[in-house]
């Protein structure tokens, strides 16, 4: 990326028109500008002596545009983390000698984190220590001829516990045995940050894996787990790498097993071309169940991938804790994982006996699995936060400008003219440690996005909940999008979700002060289902009656009305009579027949008569407490609409 000179970045501000303060950084952006480049055009326009609000229009544009170049410089980063564990399959696929594919690791490994230095170390059963076995990016002899004891410096703690360890700053992290030795040679090269993940097989540690800078850092957990997963997948090429070794020695030495070492190359090469074929399916974008359906093929049985809850609990932690395939009656179980987090398992059928070729087949089949879930998993969480974002800024009102709002929904196939409604969910379940709830609601949000994303909808964790923006089909109603979304989130999180809906608003783009309101109007939705008891329920304002008017951003009046006495106003209407007339005098003598006779003046029949034809109009139950109540609402507002009704 070049550097923009700052005369340049003035000469392009100077050639903005009035009013475009976003155009000289858009041509910074669109340059791949360094972010000192962004002060030019305000320090420029205020040598200028512009007006106080082209400044403050200035300064706006500058914030959102670092906002922007930083959001394209962490997809930028993503990416290229994806694209070097890719390109590692690929590598670790082609090499057959044991230095090349080690050095393949250790040259992935600094490449994947970006650090200064990357180093290897192999355990030496005889001596019981590890020693350097390749090293990347280093310049200190002594460095590269350490050797670690069992518990010493960071390598050997990983080592001996076989778990992965990370220290900020090396020389004042008590958590393992200092050696002079140690010290000197990392002091000669020069480190202070490093981590470490352990290369096993099984229950054994065969080495540690390490990632190291000159200065201080902090690992995240993520890049931790995807060095993890990156270390179980170099760990099973090393014992690939050991096996072709063994092998062709065998072959020299064992000229009279003729046939049988034929047979075991055969196995050996196929297993050579499973790894291959699951590079492949890597590299060319493939899925878990493409994995699977390749892996069928190979072992002529049947492989699916199962969730971890799905998949019997103990030969699954088996499969985890010792990194092999287990048997589990018929079937054989290898473990999905990354790092210690369990994501699933392959299970394969119709094949009850394996040899050990078949067996790191499936093995290495569910290591690649669980790199797929892991960048499946990233590019999901990616499209979430930016689906989160413009849902953000539509309800803070920060982005008015119309065809930019509807270009950022396009990309997340959504349509901002389409109408919509909002939706405000919260869990309803009983409360516990704020672990919990914080975890909890990180598994709403996820639900909600995920349905969001299924509906062409955006989702957001907003106030102690979910808010999603859904479109309304036709023919449906708020209420009936309210209590699917409430029962489907409540089966995703398995906890009563209670979900208030606003009225259906439209013509998003054009005016996203819309999208606050409603938003508004269904959280008062939401917490008047929890008020009245009716947790795990979805409703909008028109179905609390007349408290719909208290709650609707609009106070649809004449649409409370209608709902409620509509149907008189238009027998009235259609046939000429006066039954809104004989209800006032109905309800104002206490709903008494004989008094409502005489102060209209006509036979009690004759108001039986009329009450009769309300009754079946409105209901049975339209004298019922609740229904008086709107009914008499309804009317009084509707001579207030209706001047001389």
């Amino acid at each position: 990326m070049h550097r923009d000179h700052p005369q340049s970045a003035e000469r392009t501000a100077a050639a903005a028109p009035v009013g475009g303060a976003e155009a000289p950084f858009l041509d910074l952006l669109a340059r791949g500008a360094p972010a000192d480049a962004y002060e030019q055009p305000l320090l420029l326009a205020r040598a200028e002596g512009r007006p106080p609000e082209q400044l403050a229009a200035l300064e706006t544009a500058r914030r959102r545009a670092l906002r922007v170049r930083t959001e394209l410089e962490g997809r930028r980063r993503r990416e290229a983390e994806l694209s070097a564990l890719f390109e590692t399959a690929h590598d670790l696929a082609g090499p057959r000698d044991l230095d090349a594919v080690l050095r393949a690791i250790v040259q992935r490994a600094r490449s994947l984190l970006g650090t200064d230095v990357a180093y290897l170390s192999l355990h030496d059963p005889e001596r019981g220590d590890t020693y350097m076995r390749v090293t990347e990016g280093s310049v200190a002899a002594r460095f590269q001829q350490l050797r670690l004891g069992m518990g010493e410096g960071l390598g050997g703690l990983v080592a001996q516990t076989a778990r992965p360890y990370v220290t900020d700053d090396y020389f004042h992290d008590d958590r393992f045995r200092h050696t002079t030795a140690i010290d000197t040679g990392v002091h000669d090269e020069g480190l202070v940050a490093i981590l470490g993940v352990p290369l096993t097989l099984g229950p054994q540690v065969i080495g540690v894996l390490f990632a190291a800078d000159r200065r201080a850092r902090v690992f995240e957990r993520e890049q931790i787990a995807l060095l993890g997963s990156f270390a179980a997948l170099a760990a099973a090429a090393i014992d690939t790498a050991h096996l072709l070794t063994e092998t062709r020695s065998a072959l020299a030495g064992l000229e009279r097993a003729n046939e049988i070492i034929r047979d075991r190359s055969a196995v050996i090469e196929r297993a050579s071309e499973v790894h291959d074929r699951l590079a492949e399916l890597v590299l060319r974008g493939g899925g878990v169940h493409d994995v699977a359906a390749a892996v069928s093929e190979v072992l002529q049985g049947t492989v699916r991938f199962a969730e971890a809850d799905a998949t019997p609990a103990a030969p699954l932690e088996t499969s985890r804790a010792q990194g092999h395939a287990v048997r589990h009656r018929d079937e054989w179980i290898a473990a999905v994982a990354a790092g210690d987090e369990l994501l699933g398992a392959l299970v394969l059928r119709g094949h009850p006996a394996l040899d050990p070729v078949d067996q790191r087949t499936l093995e290495r089949a569910a290591m690649v699995t669980s790199l797929l879930l892991l960048a499946r998993r990233s590019a999901a969480e990616a499209e979430q936060r930016v689906r989160g974002e413009l849902l953000d800024d539509l309800l803070d009102a920060r982005d008015r400008d119309a065809r930019l709002l509807r270009e950022r929904a396009a990309r997340l196939r959504a349509d901002l003219d389409a109408t919509h409604v909002v939706l405000a969910a919260r869990l309803d379940g009983t409360g516990g440690d704020a672990d919990e709830e914080a975890a909890a609601r990180r598994r709403l949000w996820s639900a909600a996005s995920h349905l969001a994303a299924t509906r062409q909808g955006l989702a957001a964790a907003r106030d102690g909940g979910t808010v999603l923006l859904l479109p309304l089909p036709d023919g449906d109603t708020a209420t009936g999008v309210a209590r699917r979304a409430a029962r489907r989130l409540g089966t995703a999180v398995r906890e009563a979700v209670t979900v208030g809906a606003s009225a259906p608003v439209r013509d998003l783009a054009a005016h996203p002060d819309t999208v606050a309101a409603a938003y508004a109007e269904s959280r008062r939705c939401l917490e008047t289902l929890r008020l009245l008891g009716r947790t795990g329920d979805g409703a909008a304002a028109e179905d609390f009656g007349f408290l719909g008017l208290l709650l609707a951003g609009d106070r649809d009046i004449a649409g409370f009305v209608g709902r409620t006495i509509g149907p008189v106003v238009t027998y009235d209407d259609r046939r000429g009579t006066d039954l809104l007339a004989t209800l006032d005098a109905y309800f104002a003598a206490a709903m008494s027949p004989a008094r409502t006779k005489d102060a209209l003046h006509v036979h009690v029949n004759t108001v039986s008569q009329r009450l009769e034809r309300v009754g079946r109009l409105l209901g049975e139950d339209w004298q019922s407490p609740a229904r008086v109540l709107e009914i008499q609402l309804a009317l009084r507002l509707h001579r207030l609409a209706v001047p001389g009704a």
